[in-house]
């Protein structure tokens, strides 16, 4: 049986997690950080190309991090403080 986990949509709180903190925003240093367990959630943004945030989400689930999604890199990128958008960000664990 095919079983389909629907993404789970990041809310304000949780963007909140980005605020204050060391932030990696882009795939290769996420990538790099979920590799090295310095990272718990990691927020992707919808309208990215898939073949961008797919192999995250994979890392996610391979090295035991949330995946939240969120509508736009635009709204990914403004919760990262940044002024462009954000495929891929997240919190990084001292």
């Amino acid at each position: 049986m095919d079983t389909y986990n629907e993404p789970r949509m990041a809310t304000g709180q949780n963007l909140a997690t980005l605020q204050g903190k060391k932030v990696v925003a882009g795939a290769r240093q996420l990538k790099k950080a979920l590799v090295a367990g310095k990272v718990q959630t990691v927020f992707l943004a919808c309208n990215a190309d898939p073949a961008i945030t797919e192999p995250i989400a994979a890392l996610c689930g391979q090295y035991g991090a949330q995946c939240l999604w969120v509508r736009t890199m635009h709204e990914l990128g403004q919760a990262c403080g940044i002024e462009v958008g954000a495929t891929a960000a997240a919190a990084v664990d001292p």
